[in-house]
């Protein structure tokens, strides 16, 4: 979904207070109308507003059925891993009429981040984006922010009831029926006639001609990673993840799962109406969602004559070339003010394969279910299917065992090669060690692009390329200047892509999001 409102003025102070009340609101979409978990009764959820460096108490009340948590998705929780909200990980999740309190300071940064439930599928509509304005007095490098936009889906099933179905059959689960921005899937759908303005439904945003609006835009989608498109217009990148960026032009944005970015738009074309797109990106070939979501930009004053709005078409689905040159232009703004402190020599250098194993099921129909898994390990199912006394701290630095990774032979493994190993695994490193992981796509049963956060660091993507990393000519193409900072990246199709950090905060952890086709186990290390 794609929000945009006006900047509320803010006082100078060190504690921001917000009550979260998680409830059920009905909701109309689509033709449909069902009870959706919200918060504050509101779909997207409010949008928190704080200063860098200082602190926030959020009050969460559960007044729904459903086990509760709240991750603030890129706050790096220095000394307050217990805030972070990962379900069974950082914290036992708020059952029906408990209550929590986060309380954490936002150290050091300042942007877009967004807040999401973490635990089962809720994060589907209980989200909303979290603004970090710079300290008093200090200047954004870009022009100040106006406007803000978040993305998002919608689903005509209960969420819950997909993923539980998926969990008993051991395959993927479906896909939503509609994107959103700002929580409508737009003009464009069969029931424009449920939106929220005079053009038709769906989202509308008033520009006036001359002037620059800063869009924050959030990905707060379950699984897909998203083109962000404004008809008739060109968008100037300035961060992601909450992180400047050298600034760079560019017609399409791309942005994965959990990820941010905020570009400015230039009102300069002429008055009228124009569309706004988000539309899905996936270059493999598993079930979509490939319904775009659309809002409509309409300039102060709007020639009555003016009755659609103009429509650039989205890029296509598999639209690889869009998707790696947006992905390539990124670059750290490394100026005096916000160095690019990348390691340059690391203490751990970690392969990891990411995709997933075919485990034999007795209870599923098909007689297996899908795992995710790193290293060959499904990781976290002693939560998942109630294990005892497996925790380790062994997780392997390396694959078991060597094969062509990205091979399209692998679709046709035989099932006994395609078994995970079993463990809730940790690898170890000392504080303010580096360490360099490469994230190696795997094309076992399908290849797919994975999204990873990493819980309370930020990292610098120093490369990435297609095919299997090789730890001598891969080597040669890593940035060790000015890479892109972030705390999200997607793990390419059939490739793989390199980060690199300073582990400076003993409650961060490296988290796998959910794919479509990766349901049944998150997995951590």
């Amino acid at each position: 979904m794609v929000a945009a409102s006006l900047l509320p003025t803010i006082v100078e102070c060190r504690v921001y207070r917000y009550k979260f009340d998680v409830v059920m609101q009905n909701v109309t979409r689509l033709c449909t109308t069902k009870p959706i978990v919200t918060v504050n009764g509101m779909f997207p959820g409010p949008t928190i507003y704080a200063r860098e460096d200082d602190n926030l108490v959020v009050k969460v009340v559960n007044k729904v059925h459903y086990n509760v948590t709240i991750h603030w998705h890129g706050i790096r929780q220095i000394r307050t891993g217990w805030a972070d909200g990962p379900a069974y990980v950082t914290q036992c999740p708020m059952q029906p009429g408990q209550s929590y309190v986060y309380n954490f300071t936002v150290t050091g940064q300042r942007g877009t981040l967004l807040w999401h439930a973490h635990i089962l599928w809720l994060r589907a509509t209980v989200h909303g984006a979290m603004v970090i304005l710079p300290k008093l007095h200090v200047p954004y490098p870009f022009p100040a922010p106006h406007k803000e936009s978040v993305t998002g889906e919608w689903w005509n099933s209960d969420v819950e009831a997909v993923i539980d179905e998926a969990l008993a059959s051991g395959l993927s689960p479906n896909v939503s029926d509609a994107h959103t921005i700002n929580g409508y899937p737009g003009p464009m759908s069969e029931c424009a006639s449920q939106g929220n303005n005079s053009d038709g439904g769906g989202y509308k945003l008033q520009v006036k001609s001359g002037n620059k609006y800063l869009l924050r835009i959030v990905n707060a989608a379950l699984n897909e990673e998203l083109f962000f498109r404004v008809s008739g217009h060109s968008l100037t990148v300035v961060e992601t993840d909450g992180i400047y960026t050298k600034p760079f032009v560019t017609d399409t944005i791309l942005v994965g799962p959990g990820q941010t970015t905020n570009a400015i738009l230039s009102a300069d074309a002429s008055p009228g109406r124009y569309a706004i797109t988000a539309s899905t990106f996936l270059d493999t070939p598993i079930p979509v969602d490939k319904a775009p979501a659309t809002a409509v930009i309409r300039y102060t004053p709007t020639p009555t004559t003016t009755t659609t709005a103009t429509l650039d078409p989205p890029p296509a689905v598999n639209a690889t070339p869009v998707a790696s040159a947006f992905i390539d232009s990124l670059r750290s703004l490394n100026s005096a003010d916000y160095p690019a402190r990348v390691p340059k020599e690391v203490d751990h250098s970690l392969l990891f394969t990411v995709g997933v194993g075919v485990n034999p099921c007795e209870t599923c129909p098909g007689g297996v279910r899908v795992v995710a898994d790193i290293n060959n390990v499904g990781i976290l199912e002693a939560h998942y299917y109630g294990m005892k006394g497996v925790f380790t701290d062994d997780f392997p630095g390396r694959p078991p065992r060597r094969y062509d990774y990205t091979g399209m032979n692998n679709t046709e493994m035989p099932l006994g090669e395609m078994r995970t190993t079993t463990g809730t695994r940790v690898y170890r490193v000392k504080y303010n060690q580096t360490v360099e992981v490469v994230l190696q796509g795997t094309s076992v049963v399908a290849p797919e692009n994975h999204p990873f956060h990493l819980h309370g660091f930020n990292f610098f993507a120093v490369a990435r390329g297609m095919g299997n990393f090789d730890e001598v000519e891969s080597r040669k193409s890593f940035n060790l200047v000015d890479p892109i900072q972030r705390n999200t990246i997607g793990v390419p199709s059939a490739g793989w892509v390199a980060i690199r950090f300073r582990a400076d905060n003993p409650d961060g952890f490296l988290g796998r999001q959910r794919r479509r086709s990766r349901p049944v186990s998150s997995s951590t290390a």
